[in-house]
């Protein structure tokens, strides 16, 4: 059966929604007529205004992640700039938190939407899409003409990081939106009005726990207990800050003994005491939104997040509490990198199906995504970093957007990021379900960094999936 489409091994591995049974794609997929093979092949005539070819009267289906930037920057900002250039053309607004369950199943049916905001802890796997071609090559975008100015290229309007992390096989055909800038979050009134100060060091850190323990005022800390990649996070940026950058590169090069590093070591260690000591009750059993509302309530201090936090928690955020973060501090004097480092990478990531109807009107997406007037309005509208150069220039910040934005100036170089979250869907299902562990003591710190290299090791040795490396 020719037309049947190639599901790979990666797929199957990650759900069942992937069977190419035609009931099954009947029950799981949006509806959508399959594209002709004509449909995404014949592009309008390009030029220095149309340099993708958009055919103007082509409809335009996009799919926007529904999370912690909610979708008003969508239908208010970046689909009416697309419409005002093309008014013939009508755009299929779709919104989702359940990224995968609802289009994976498009992509095996050969009918994936033109445009996908493909983020959240329920995102599709890149490494499969991309090991199945099912990415458009993007590169076009980056040497096309910018929104704003014809005369620049639009690879020069955006952070290099963009174009680094957005590359699969050599290839950049992922767009991170966001300047994702991860960190301790915590209320700049809550600390001012009880004294305390943000730490620097390992040992301020949990002096600051202990004291906030037993002040009875607050817990010290929680994280979405739902989610541990959240917890993962600063654990992986402490052992960066021990070791150095390579302790990522290495887990992302699935080095043998990467995991089970003498710097994961006494981070895992570090973060489990963490867990047995300072946790608020019950976080194990909360989401985000859960931990996340009982710091508005004032019910604990501290927790780990990204930049995006600010604007997903504004409806319940009192209106004096005054977002700040702070970096990891630091574990001792040998570390290798300095105080300030951050974890900050790309996020928000925007995808254009190679297979869709419309690849040029989605690649035509972006580039007006790009401009400085949409990142700019989008960045004051959701309280957050664009990754275009300037566009939060003039703008007025929010106090967690200023601080988030003040540490990443701070930190200059001495920045760390890591990918093989999104390159092994396998490995990043067991550091969630094992950091869990992890934190409410089910595994020693030994146990947890043994069973993340086993699966590590288990990914390598699989020729069935495809390698990548930094």
């Amino acid at each position: 059966m020719p037309n049947t489409p190639r599901i790979t091994r990666r797929e199957l591995l990650r759900g069942a929604a992937l069977v190419p049974v035609a009931g099954a794609l009947a029950a799981c997929a949006t509806p959508g007529a399959k594209p002709s093979a004509s449909a995404s092949a014949a592009p309008a005539a390009t030029s220095a205004a149309n340099p993708f070819g958009v055919a103007e009267t082509r409809p335009l289906e996009i799919w926007i992640f529904d999370g912690g930037f909610g979708t008003e920057y969508a239908t208010k900002i970046h689909e009416p700039l697309f419409k005002q250039k093309y008014p013939k053309a009508e755009i299929k607004h779709n919104a989702t938190k359940e990224v995968t369950k609802v289009l994976q199943p498009r992509f095996a049916g050969g009918n994936p939407p033109d445009v996908i905001d493909n983020s959240g802890a329920n995102a599709m796997d890149f490494g499969a899409l991309a090991q199945d071609g099912q990415l458009q090559d993007l590169t076009p975008l980056l040497d096309a003409p910018s929104w704003d100015d014809p005369a620049v290229k639009v690879r020069d309007t955006i952070d290099q990081s963009v174009i680094d992390i957005g590359t699969y096989d050599g290839a950049f055909s992922v767009l991170g939106y966001v300047n994702y800038i991860y960190g301790v979050w915590y209320s700049q009134k809550a600390f001012r009005d009880n004294g305390w100060e943000v730490p620097k060091t390992w040992d301020a850190f949990l002096k600051l726990c202990d004291a906030i323990k037993k002040s009875g005022t607050m817990a010290p800390f929680t994280y979405a207990g739902k989610f541990p990649q959240y917890l993962y996070e600063p654990l992986l940026t402490t052992a960066a800050k021990i070791g150095g950058g390579e302790v990522l590169v290495h887990i992302d090069n699935l080095e043998d003994g990467a995991w089970t590093s003498e710097p994961m070591r006494t981070a895992a260690a570090a973060w489990a005491e963490v867990g047995a000591k300072y946790l608020m009750e019950g976080t194990a059993g909360l989401d985000h939104v859960q931990t996340q509302t009982a710091q508005n309530k004032y019910k604990v201090a501290m927790l780990p997040s990204g930049s995006w936090l600010e604007n997903e928690q504004k409806t319940t955020t009192p209106a004096d509490f005054e977002y700040g973060m702070f970096p990891i501090p630091d574990m001792g004097s040998s570390d290798k990198l300095p105080y300030g480092t951050l974890h900050t990478q790309p996020g928000e990531n925007f995808i254009v199906p190679s297979k869709g109807g419309n690849p040029q009107g989605g690649m035509e997406y972006l580039r007006a995504m790009l401009s400085k007037k949409a990142a700019g309005d989008f960045s004051e509208l959701v309280r957050t970093v664009s990754v275009v150069k300037g566009a939060g220039e003039g703008r007025a910040l929010s106090p967690g957007a200023a601080s988030a934005s003040k540490a990443f100036a701070d930190a200059g170089s001495n920045t760390v990021y890591y990918r093989w979250q999104s390159w092994y869907a396998q490995l990043k299902d067991e550091a969630v379900a094992a950091t869990g562990e992890l934190m409410t003591g089910g595994l020693t710190p030994e146990k947890y960094l043994e069973r993340l290299q086993k699966k590590a090791d288990e990914i390598k040795n699989d020729s069935s999936i495809k390698k990548f490396r930094r």
